[in-house]
């Protein structure tokens, strides 16, 4: 019984830490926002110039690639999670929280998908090429955890 108990509250923590994770991760830095929130903007902007000069855009692909950029960008206005609020909720009322984020987060994921289909299609080989590259190369990158290889 104390194995089930261990990995219950292990399980409870790591969805604690998720959800603050997210929530510090997935929205644009709004006015007067953490550092963090700073942090992830400037990555997400150097990422995208940097994918944009590699893509050699023509002139008609550039409405594309703004409508795409627009599309996926992270949501404005939304609250960090409070840490303190939040570690008051019971077990249930925890999941109950994640759950409810990670439905969200899927919906988010599935707006990005259709713009980034919509995005691909206007591309040549080559640039699909450069734009899988990059995408292979990790996006989990720009949040500070390298977990491909080094973006160019």
């Amino acid at each position: 019984m104390t194995t089930l108990r261990q990995h219950l509250m292990i399980g409870l923590t790591v969805c604690s830490l998720g959800v603050a994770s997210f929530a510090t991760h997935a929205q644009e830095a709004p006015a007067g926002a953490a550092p963090g929130h700073a942090r992830f903007a400037e990555r997400l902007a150097t990422h995208q110039a940097k994918l944009h000069d590699k893509l050699k855009l023509t002139a008609e692909q550039e409405p594309a690639w703004n409508t795409y950029v627009a599309a996926i960008a992270p949501p404005a206005g939304a609250a960090p999670i409070d840490r303190a609020a939040f570690a008051q909720l019971s077990a249930p009322e925890k999941m109950e929280k994640w759950l409810t984020l990670s439905k969200e987060h899927i919906v988010l994921q599935e707006n990005h998908l259709a713009a980034l289909k919509t995005f691909y299609a206007v591309l040549t080989p080559e640039q699909k090429s450069v734009f899988d590259h990059h995408a292979s190369a990790g996006w989990h990158g720009m949040r500070g955890r390298e977990h491909g290889p080094a973006m160019h």
